[in-house]
């Protein structure tokens, strides 16, 4: 891809889940897309004779272009107990902090050219002093960014969307949709389009909170209120947005064709057509950051670790991603 220079820096996820798995699988697809290359920060012993991928120990990230085609470079941060597959441990769980705390550190040096996180535990994070909602949470923060102004974008090959609120209760949405909040998810969506994804004039749907958009204030008022206000406001300021929508007929086929990207009001409005269409190959981009930072739309799915069933299609599409956004970043901030 062109203007990917450094390798990009994976953190190895907890390694009793499926992450060891899906990054090998992944190396051993190397051939099949454009693939950047790249390392693994985390415990060598992990890897060394997985699905008959070799490994190769490397010092500094600057040689894992080198190493790259030859085997898989695997940047040893830790020492521990070698990880069984469906038995995650504390052990585990401080292996995935320290990689994802080194992963991020490169990224941001300049030493890695973006980062891509494999899934973790947080109930196993929480067990060893993890006290973030996430990893983005986590990695906005050795960022310098404020966490309300990292923004989750999932994407795949035909949708990309936004949910501006993420992990609280469904009660709680009405009173966390404000007008600031939509005016800066927005911003973010129309930079981020722009800057990772070469798109000059990014079209925006914004979805209702309620049923039919609210069927003009018949169906609730969050619409007329809140949401279009903001929205008058936006487009004031030159941005091509549309909305309120109502939800249930944005995600056909002739509908995603008219947006690049589409805000909902609440996390399942969002997820559910996007894991719908890209369950396989959906990937997790956070924006708002100085560095490029994606994730494979998936858990640590410990049930099937070890089992040589894992799809690497997800981990895959995050790295494909991160190139985008990496060329077309160089592009922009030139």
């Amino acid at each position: 891809m062109p203007g990917v220079k450094k390798p990009f820096a994976l953190s190895c996820g907890d390694p009793a889940g499926i992450g060891p798995e899906i990054i090998c699988k992944t190396w051993r697809q190397r051939d099949s897309f454009d693939c950047s290359p790249f390392f693994v920060a985390g415990n060598s012993g992990d890897f060394d004779g997985l699905y008959d991928v070799p490994v190769i120990k490397i010092s500094d990230p600057a040689e894992a272009k080198d190493a790259f085609d030859k085997a898989l470079p695997i940047l040893h941060i830790y020492d521990g107990e070698i990880a069984r597959p469906g038995e995650p441990t504390l052990d585990g769980a401080q292996c995935a902090l320290h990689s994802l705390e080194i992963a991020s550190g490169l990224a941001r040096s300049g030493d890695a050219g973006a980062v891509i996180t494999a899934p973790v535990s947080k109930s196993q994070l929480y067990k060893v002093g993890f006290r973030y909602p996430g990893q983005t949470e986590f990695v906005s923060e050795r960022c310098g960014i404020a966490r309300e102004n990292a923004v989750m974008m999932l994407g795949g090959p035909s949708l990309r969307v936004i949910p501006m609120t993420t992990h609280i209760p469904l009660k709680d949405v009405p009173g966390q949709l404000t007008h600031a909040l939509i005016i800066a998810r927005t911003k973010s969506a129309a930079k981020a389009m722009t800057r990772n994804f070469g798109i000059e004039s990014p079209r925006i749907a914004i979805a209702g909170l309620n049923p039919h958009a609210g069927e003009n204030g018949n169906l609730g008022d969050e619409e007329k209120l809140v949401m279009q206000p903001a929205i008058d406001e936006l487009l004031e300021q030159g941005l091509d947005v549309m909305g309120p929508l109502p939800a249930d007929t944005m995600f056909h086929a002739e509908a995603r064709s008219h947006y690049d990207i589409a805000l909902c009001p609440y996390h399942d409005q969002a997820l559910i057509p996007l894991k719908t269409l890209h369950f396989f190959d959906g990937v997790n981009m956070t924006l708002g950051l100085p560095i490029v930072r994606t994730s494979p739309d998936h858990g640590t799915a410990f049930d099937i670790a070890g089992k040589n069933v894992a799809d690497p299609r997800s981990m895959i599409a995050a790295i494909e991603m991160a190139a985008t956004a990496v060329a077309h970043r160089e592009i922009y901030d030139n």
